[in-house]
């Protein structure tokens, strides 16, 4: 008797459990580390992402811990956060190209300026992996003009018992905040819509 229904309690408290944590889920989607809405209908416009030969897969080396390589294609995060605002997203080696751009017909050039630094506040065992980047991103017309820059931030950490098998962990994070908070200030800006 007394079995069936602590057994029947049991059950329904599980199952709010499990609801009250799908809800936990569901109110945090959708935000950004800041708190700030990161979805929404999508802009219908076509942009451009400029990544230079060069700058694609660039490589960030981190001194001081252990070693640790931070191999990331820190554009990555533009592209992200590009795709989460426009219908359209394209990658173009450069933004002089003014014919070619209008003839795409994209609306805006966005030409990212990425820094991005390693850090570990103790070179000894168990550090904790600091890893910042920071993007502006020059936005222009299809014949060139700059309409206006769009800046934002992301940082990352990883203790030493997360990244010793991930290295790039704490770029990684750093990269989605920095994503989160583009695609952020981009939907911000009215002359970007």
């Amino acid at each position: 008797m007394n079995v069936d229904r602590i057994i029947h309690f049991a059950g329904g408290v599980a199952a709010m459990a499990a609801v009250a944590a799908l809800a936990g889920c569901a109110s945090s989607t959708g935000t950004s580390a800041a708190g700030a809405p990161t979805q929404g209908p999508l802009i219908q416009k076509k942009v451009a992402y400029v990544m230079s030969a060069g700058d694609s897969g660039r490589q960030v080396y981190a001194p001081g811990t252990s070693g640790d390589v931070a191999s990331r294609q820190l554009e990555q995060s533009g592209l992200d956060a590009l795709r989460a605002v426009y219908t359209d997203v394209v990658v173009v080696p450069s933004a002089k190209d003014s014919a070619g751009i209008q003839a795409a017909g994209i609306s805006y050039v966005f030409t990212p300026q990425i820094k991005a630094d390693f850090s570990a506040p103790s070179p000894f065992a168990k550090p904790l992996t600091v890893f910042n980047t920071e993007v502006v991103c020059i936005v222009t017309n299809p014949a060139g003009s700059e309409l206006t820059r769009v800046k934002a931030n992301g940082a990352g950490k990883a203790e030493f018992d997360e990244f010793r098998y991930d290295p790039g962990l704490a770029a990684r994070r750093a990269s989605s905040d920095l994503s989160a908070k583009l695609s952020d200030e981009i939907r911000k800006n009215t002359l970007l819509r």
